[in-house]
């Protein structure tokens, strides 16, 4: 009886074991897939008050703590979505770009979003930077910047009371320790930054305010692409 109790209990602990090693493989197969889900999932709500709260809030624009994007990070950023402020949303048409704009550069916030770089920077106002990873799928986050984005192309940035228009004059690769495209300036321009193909050097896309009008005198279909869904999807 004892001989055939044992072996009952290691033919369980043996498929548990089987269990955890296929769910464990499954796991690492999958990873990218499942990373990719939690980032295109996340499709906040943003709404002219809840921009206008969340930019008086505090958040880390410490960008040198800014890491890649792995599958622990994207999972703590999905978890923890109500701790990420979003203030506005960026739209690239040409780029097929839709993203929510949050404050600061925390690793949770870059994961789901494109983040702030500096904490007095203003819509319309100097240099807005906004910084934004760029992932093996070319269709989220910053992925299309360095894909499509070209000089020519029209950004438009919204805290949903106003939307400002930029047309792009420059795109240039830069070192990764290039922090001053990150100052304020006194022309009115954006500032975007990600990662190059191989992740050691940045790619800077710059544009020039052309526009500023009431988000509601907007061209209809641009407000469409704002009330669409984020390009994470």
């Amino acid at each position: 009886m004892k001989k055939r109790g044992q072996s009952s209990v290691a033919k369980w602990l043996y498929r548990i074991g089987i269990t955890l090693l296929i769910l464990v493989s499954l796991g690492l197969i999958f990873n990218q897939q499942i990373k990719n889900y939690l980032v295109s999932s996340y499709q906040p709500k943003v709404t002219a008050k809840s921009a206008a709260a969340n930019d008086k809030k505090s958040a880390d624009f410490n960008f040198k703590n800014a890491k890649s994007l792995n599958f622990s990070t994207v999972a703590k950023a999905r978890m923890n979505a109500q701790k990420i402020h979003v203030v506005g949303e960026i739209l690239v048409p040409k780029s097929k770009i839709h993203l929510p704009i949050a404050k600061g550069v925390a690793n949770e916030t870059l994961a789901l979003a494109a983040g702030t770089m500096r904490a007095d920077q203003k819509m319309g106002e100097g240099n807005y930077p906004l910084a934004g990873h760029h992932m093996v799928r070319k269709d989220i986050l910053f992925s299309p910047l360095y894909f499509k984005t070209k000089v020519g192309d029209t950004i438009y940035l919204t805290n949903m009371k106003k939307v400002y228009t930029y047309k792009v004059y420059k795109r240039a690769f830069i070192d990764a320790t290039r922090v001053d495209v990150v100052n304020r300036t006194r022309s009115k321009i954006i500032t975007l930054v990600t990662c190059d193909a191989t992740g050691a050097r940045r790619l800077m896309i710059r544009g020039k305010l052309t526009a500023t009008t009431k988000y509601s005198d907007t061209p209809v279909s641009v407000q469409k692409q704002f009330a669409a869904k984020f390009n994470n999807k």
